[in-house]
């Protein structure tokens, strides 16, 4: 993630997978990705908590050094932080107006001194940073240049036997129900997003387990989970898909139909099509994540 997020473009990108953790454009202004990122950590809390459960099972139970690599607003923290009560993580993101408001974030919790934030670019190392028992990276290495290079300073972070979560999305979340117009709107547009990605990040959608196994680790599990909610929706579902729906709109001028952009309006501008006053939503969302550690002496 909670929740699509580099260069201007990718700032617009985060949000569509909504997910908690992203690396971030230091010039960029994340307007209403905090609020994404957030609401999709609330709205998906209870999959998170199972996630890092498996995480846990892996990971064994003296985790006391953990990074959260692209942290965004800090919703793999925060659970990292709750599923191993001993452990401190390091805060990795290059934006540090989010750093700021995860530092914020912790300190209003009580839980300052069990996080330490570190302004860095993930694709050029982790300056400092040694001996971690995990490292969490959570929709963020799609977008590094050069996955190689960050995956190296990965495994250098990590102390022998130490465990890799990677966690990345296959593109923007669904809201509207399918098999009609509204389903045929959405996957017109998802689809429009996915060329928009494909040019700007080349990695999106990459065959992880062949990357991290060309860059020194053995990947123990992998899994693709969809997770969905439907009604009765938790709160902050409309708000959610209405703040997805209005982040996208930009970037689909010149890429859908003028009538898809009016009716994209539709789900936005307050009358009785928008997604706020809707109960047919059902938020979809498929996550995939690899396990892995460094192999030894490799």
């Amino acid at each position: 993630m909670a929740h699509e997020h580099q260069h201007q473009h990718q700032h617009q990108h985060q949000h569509q997978h909504g997910h908690a953790a992203h690396s971030h454009d230091p010039a960029a202004t994340p307007n209403g990705l905090p609020e994404i990122l957030d609401l999709d950590a609330a709205l998906f809390a209870p999959h998170l908590t199972a996630l890092t459960g498996r995480i846990a099972c892996l990971a064994g139970d003296d985790v006391r050094n953990i990074v959260d690599l692209g942290s965004g607003t800090g919703t793999g923290t925060f659970a990292l932080l709750e599923r191993f009560p001993t452990a401190r993580v390091t805060a990795v993101d290059s934006s540090p107006a989010m750093l700021e408001r995860l530092a914020s974030a912790a300190r209003g919790r009580g839980l300052g001194d069990r996080v330490h934030t570190l302004e860095a670019d993930a694709g050029a190392g982790l300056p400092g940073v040694v001996d971690a028992d995990l490292v969490w990276a959570s929709a963020s290495l799609h977008h590094l240049d050069d996955p190689a290079t960050a995956l190296a300073g990965i495994r250098a972070a990590l102390r022998p036997g130490g465990l890799l979560a990677v966690t990345e999305v296959d593109g923007m979340p669904t809201f509207l129900p399918e098999g009609g117009e509204p389903g045929a709107l959405e996957s017109r547009c998802r689809e429009a997003l996915d060329g928009l990605h494909a040019e700007q990040l080349p990695h999106r959608g990459a065959d992880w387990g062949s990357l991290l196994a060309a860059a020194g680790f053995s990947v123990e599990q992998e899994r693709a989970e969809p997770w969905e909610l439907r009604a009765p929706l938790p709160e902050g579902a409309g708000r959610y898909a209405y703040l997805v729906f209005e982040r996208i709109r930009g970037n689909l001028v010149g890429r859908v139909s003028s009538e898809d952009l009016a009716a994209l309006d539709r789900l936005i501008d307050g009358g009785p099509e928008d997604v706020r006053h809707r109960d047919d939503l059902v938020v979809r969302s498929t996550r995939e994540t690899w396990m892995a550690r460094p192999v030894q002496g490799g």
